[in-house]
């Protein structure tokens, strides 16, 4: 009670109508989860719901070996989405049948980050070395790298059939517009170069650091991943735009998404760039911003266009939740952030 009564008074001093604060609250108690630790301890142990598939063979599968996972062997976790998607958990697969089979379809992967102002020197060597230890091993990659400052991008000795491709892009003033742009900027490389040498796209943000397997179990032809911070929160709490004058308004949806990871097959993905760049730059017509900018249009996006293959939180985790019993292994951590340094003149 003195949570929600804390909470109507922000609203009441920021001078919000009834109804203004009520569809305000989800943000505001998502502001306190991820600032009150006990709370996150709590929101660990709400069950998620549960795969109904008996046998993974009833997937909507877009990789033949999606038959061979194991839905039940994780009975802590949701395995599977409504519209027969699997969400991918360590415990659920077999590598090495993923890694066969991607070989053996020649599979190949472009790698999107954007290294711009202070993020390169922060965080982008650290981004691409630990990705040549854990990321889509026995692969093709190549890492497509956008920056302003081409020649401080560090030298990393790469391993067999990986490259590294350098392109300059322009330096916003806003990390918002940063982060939003590279929608376009995703989309035009797809179509200039990636469609002709790649099956597969990944984009990534740059302040993340590879710590275990992230490999070619995540391929799929539209990949989303679970939001760490709201993987176990009721949907009522999930921060979509819920401003009905932007393109990203949202009142429901399955999961939250987040941007920091997403990719499939190059069709798709230049699919999932075009939309988002086509409603922030709509919204931007009307004088509108989403609520969180490229993250709210791209779970739009995939509300609308359901994702093939889902990736559970171990793909994109964040140490300062605390210890979850169901992550058994962290692929991918968040990197510790000083945005308040960072995105100072950025």
């Amino acid at each position: 009670m003195f949570t929600m009564n804390w909470l109507y008074s922000i609203c009441k001093r920021a001078k919000f109508s009834h109804k203004k604060c009520l569809c305000f609250l989800p943000f505001l108690v998502c502001v306190l989860y991820f600032t009150v630790s006990s709370l996150r301890v709590v929101i660990g142990i709400i069950p998620m719901e549960k795969c109904t598939l008996r046998s993974a063979k009833m997937l909507s599968m877009d990789n033949l070996v999606d038959a061979t996972l194991s839905l039940q062997s994780r009975g802590d976790v949701q395995t599977c989405t409504t519209w027969k998607a699997p969400i991918i958990w360590e415990g659920m697969f077999e590598a090495y049948l993923y890694d066969k089979a991607h070989k053996r379809k020649k599979s190949s992967v472009a790698v999107t980050v954007f290294a711009v102002g202070k993020y390169l020197e922060a965080y982008l060597e650290t981004f691409l070395y630990s990705s040549e230890q854990h990321f889509m091993l026995g692969l093709p990659v190549t890492y497509y790298v956008f920056t302003d400052m081409p020649e401080k991008v560090p030298h990393i000795v790469l391993g067999p059939k990986r490259h590294l491709k350098i392109l300059s892009v322009h330096r916003h003033s806003r990390w918002q517009d940063i982060s939003m742009m590279r929608m376009k900027t995703i989309s035009d490389i797809i179509q200039t170069e990636i469609r002709y040498n790649f099956t597969h796209v990944f984009c990534f943000d740059v302040d993340q650091k590879f710590t275990g397997r992230f490999g070619s179990e995540a391929l799929g032809d539209s990949v989303a991943l679970i939001h760490a911070y709201y993987y176990r929160l009721p949907k009522s709490m999930y921060t979509y735009d819920r401003n009905p004058n932007s393109k990203a308004y949202m009142e429901t949806g399955d999961f939250y998404y987040h941007a920091a990871v997403f990719g499939g097959t190059w069709k798709n993905v230049k699919a999932v760039t075009d939309a988002c760049y086509k409603g922030i730059m709509e919204d931007k017509e009307n004088n509108v911003e989403a609520l969180w900018h490229d993250e709210s249009h791209l779970n739009k996006y995939f509300w609308l266009n359901k994702p093939s293959r889902l990736l559970s939180p171990e793909y994109c985790w964040d140490d300062s939740i605390g210890y979850r019993t169901d992550i058994r292994v962290k692929r991918l951590l968040w990197a510790p952030k000083d945005y308040e340094n960072l995105r100072t003149n950025n």
